[in-house]
């Protein structure tokens, strides 16, 4: 696990955003962890945050024109990691939209810098896709090309139902579908390396079990 990874697990738990315990997910499964990236909630860990986003994006070496923050989570990422690439060098404009359209002043949905050339979008995990496919339909709509998904956490999960499971995971589908790639600061194998260091407490190092069935039972190779 790269350095910046075990950084960022590390602050998300630090910060409540990764917690641990009994949750549901949004796919109706009990999970032994969650991740709330809207518990990124004042300006410290916003900042923080958009520096591990911004910080992924230079190292995976994508050329991009643009970011794009689908509503609602996406458009405070994308522009605190606008900010955050402009600090390291490389500002770019960045774009979001409102869920219904303004019917005065610019109209339209869409807010922010013009949607040309190409365009990473930027948001919090990915699920079922929706965002994404939305976010892909209006950047092409503009004329202009989405190159990348960049996310926090990559949770590896395949989709579907427990008798159904898909052989992908919801990241691995938005890939395929567009032909893009999804860039995320962790994974899943990240959070599991990192709760199951000695050093991270015995808080921590006892769900490590919980973890690794949840990810036996509904995570891609």
């Amino acid at each position: 696990m790269s350095t910046l990874r075990q950084q960022f697990i590390a602050f998300a738990v630090n910060a409540g955003v990764l917690r641990f315990g009994d949750f549901v997910t949004k796919a109706g499964r009990q999970s032994p962890y969650f991740f709330n990236a809207g518990l990124f909630n004042d300006g410290a860990n916003l900042g923080q945050v958009a520096e591990f986003y911004a910080q992924t994006l230079i190292d995976s070496g994508l050329e991009f024109d643009m970011l794009f923050g689908p509503a609602y989570k996406g458009i405070t990422l994308a522009a605190a990691t606008a900010v955050a690439l402009a600090a390291k060098g490389h500002n770019r404009p960045f774009a979001y939209n409102r869920k219904e359209a303004k019917d005065h002043g610019e109209g339209g949905t869409i807010v922010g810098a013009k949607l040309q050339g190409r365009v990473v979008i930027v948001d919090d995990v990915i699920s079922a896709g929706t965002s994404v496919r939305e976010s892909v339909d209006m950047i092409r709509a503009a004329g202009a090309t989405p190159c990348a998904v960049l996310i926090a956490l990559d949770r590896m999960e395949r989709s579907g139902t427990d008798d159904a499971l898909s052989k992908l995971s919801a990241v691995q589908e938005v890939s395929a579908a567009y032909g893009m790639p999804v860039l995320s600061i962790a994974n899943l194998n990240d959070l599991l390396g990192y709760i199951s260091d000695a050093g991270a407490g015995a808080e921590l190092t006892q769900y490590k079990a919980a973890v690794a069935a949840y990810r036996q039972r509904y995570g891609v190779a």
